[in-house]
């Protein structure tokens, strides 16, 4: 699949995959302020941090926002507000919490996140007014309200 993008701003960095086999393309902090250096967040804090891209999302699929491995781990910086809906043809925006206890300073030019490309099956909600879901033939299943646990449960 050949998806389109488009560079907002010039110094936008190209999205990248690493390996061919890669689930994601990476995409970049690239500040629409071209004297901003770095982006600093706090320890509990998050931040909206721009890529400087738009995306060309067809009918049918979402791009999804990921951690990357190296920041989620080595820095605690994690993502968050995950879907890219196709339609939207504005910058993709990525949103980074600190979930560490010391203050991270996120570079210009710096690998934040990856985006993978998600099929979207298309629902509407119906209001069972009744109360009793997953009847036959909606599911196989007769779990019932059963969590944490319920299936192996002694």
């Amino acid at each position: 699949m050949i998806v389109q993008y488009h560079r907002v701003r010039d110094d936008a960095s190209k999205p990248t995959r690493g390996h061919p086999s890669d689930a994601g393309l990476d995409v970049y902090y690239c500040p629409a302020d071209f004297s901003t250096t770095a982006c600093r967040i706090e320890p509990g804090e998050g931040a909206v941090l721009e890529t400087g891209l738009r995306f060309e999302v067809p009918h049918g699929y979402m791009l999804e926002v990921k951690n990357r491995s190296s920041v989620a781990a080595k820095r605690s910086l994690i993502v968050g507000a995950c879907v890219i809906d196709s339609g939207y043809a504005g910058e993709v925006f990525i949103n980074l919490h600190n979930i560490g206890s010391e203050t991270q300073f996120v570079e210009r030019d710096t690998k934040i996140a990856q985006l993978v490309m998600v099929p979207v099956v298309s629902f509407r909600a119906w209001e069972n007014t009744g109360g009793e879901l997953y009847e036959y033939p909606v599911t196989i299943s007769n779990r019932g309200a059963g969590a944490l646990g319920s299936t192996d449960a002694t």
